[in-house]
């Protein structure tokens, strides 16, 4: 901490080496109280705490009986309690914790998403505000009364929507163990169904549940849908998070690959109609899974992805080529053999589904140019796949360039399917 007159340090907070420190939930409301509110992941969990950096108190807060993460995200106005919200698999709970007293009390909200990361917040007249949604309700404001959690009213509404398909949370075991979390949309009718099969961007995210429209249009026209939180996905801890590091491409795949040998195990889903889809580091593991187990899929969408992970180093800004070094633990020069065998580019060959990929032309995030090359090595293979280019950016290009975007997708499956 550092004096804001003078700029000179105050205190200085450390939990060792490694391990993760961040302010998250702000200082306390009251004038002269100098508390943080933070967490820290050096129990593997990111866990809260309260610190002054002027007295050097600290106070961890106690929810060792809680499974999952837990993030402070706003103190009352008397800076009596904080607002909490716990992760467990993918799923949100809030709570509020008395500073005084040291005591846990959980809120009965409405299940779903409520932006957490974003942030619930105190209101006047005993309320917390929070935007919430679900997978058949888009996002909206919402009151909750700050003793319950009880919904009191709609704030402010995104309007009406379709009818649309429920979303369950369920657990698979991955090939080494580990059990893996994910969102099941099923159609109307029996199945088994043709399946899409979808990995979240990041890959520092999580896919909680939520409004996704184009989970909605496959569901519509009688696809299950399954969206997975490979290893890599944060809110399941350090460990799960970091997994990765060093080994792009490789646990993330098992994942998948595991997910989709449970869709078929379960009934849910024919062995010969399940299509791999993501956008951006999703895209990549859209690429990734199509090349090095090519005989488990009927095909795969790709969005704004990464093929050639030294080609775009290349070709990116300082900011990303950094967030790269960290991600690999060094430079493509560093680094060669991890990058080779962490590239879609490296298993074009095997390549045997359809694939189809949605890219920008003016990405700074994704370059065009690996993708451009993957699309040649896999024409000069004799592999089917066609590249609809766009004119923007990562993502973002508007609602009415994605509706068009989910089009392309969903003609694309019904054609591989006949």
């Amino acid at each position: 901490g550092f004096d804001t007159t003078s700029g000179a340090p105050i205190a200085e907070l450390w939990d060792g080496p490694g391990i993760s420190l961040e302010p998250v939930g702000g200082f306390a409301p009251q004038r002269g109280d100098l508390r943080l509110a933070g967490i820290t992941n050096r129990s593997g969990v990111k866990r809260p705490f309260v610190w002054n950096p002027r007295s050097g108190e600290r106070v961890d807060l106690d929810g060792s009986d809680l499974e999952g993460e837990i993030f402070p995200v706003d103190w009352s106005g008397d800076a009596r309690r904080l607002l909490l919200c716990q992760f467990t698999q993918a799923v949100q709970h809030l709570y509020l914790y008395d500073l005084t007293t040291r005591t846990l009390t959980q809120l009965n909200h409405p299940s779903g998403t409520l932006d957490c990361l974003a942030g619930p917040y105190f209101g006047p007249e005993g309320e917390i505000f929070a935007q919430w949604q679900d997978a058949v309700h888009p996002s909206q404001l919402i009151a909750l009364d700050a003793r319950t959690g009880e919904k009191t009213r709609i704030v402010l509404t995104a309007g009406d929507v379709p009818p649309g398909h429920a979303w369950t949370s369920m657990t698979f075991p991955s090939s080494d163990g580990q059990r893996i979390q994910g969102w099941l949309g099923l159609p109307e009718g029996t199945g088994p169904f043709p399946t899409i099969l979808h990995a979240h961007g990041g890959p520092e995210g999580v896919m909680t549940e939520m409004y996704k429209p184009d989970s909605q249009m496959w569901l519509d026209h009688g696809f299950a849908f399954l969206t997975i939180n490979y290893r890599g996905s944060t809110t399941f801890g350090r460990e799960f998070q970091e997994k990765i590091w060093g080994d792009l491409g490789h646990w993330e795949v098992e994942d998948l690959v595991a997910a989709r040998h449970w869709l078929v195990q379960e009934g849910i889903a024919p062995p010969d109609a399940i299509f791999l889809t993501g956008w951006s580091y999703g895209g990549y593991l859209t690429l990734m899974g199509l090349g090095k187990w090519p005989d488990l899929w009927a095909g795969g969408m790709a969005g704004t992805a990464v093929s050639d992970w030294a080609m775009m180093y290349e070709d990116s800004a300082d900011a990303i080529k950094g967030y790269q070094v960290a991600l690999f633990g060094g430079t493509p020069q560093e680094k060669p053999e991890h990058y080779r065998l962490s590239s879609p580019i490296t298993y074009a060959e095997h390549v045997k589904a359809p694939v189809l990929v949605i890219q920008g032309r003016n990405d700074t995030r994704t370059p065009a140019r690996p993708i451009e090359v993957y699309a040649q090595t896999l024409k000069a293979l004799g592999k089917a796949i066609e590249v609809h280019w766009y004119d923007a950016g990562h993502m973002g290009a508007g609602v009415e360039q994605d509706i068009q975007h989910f089009e392309i997708m969903l003609r694309f499956a019904c054609r591989v399917l006949g």
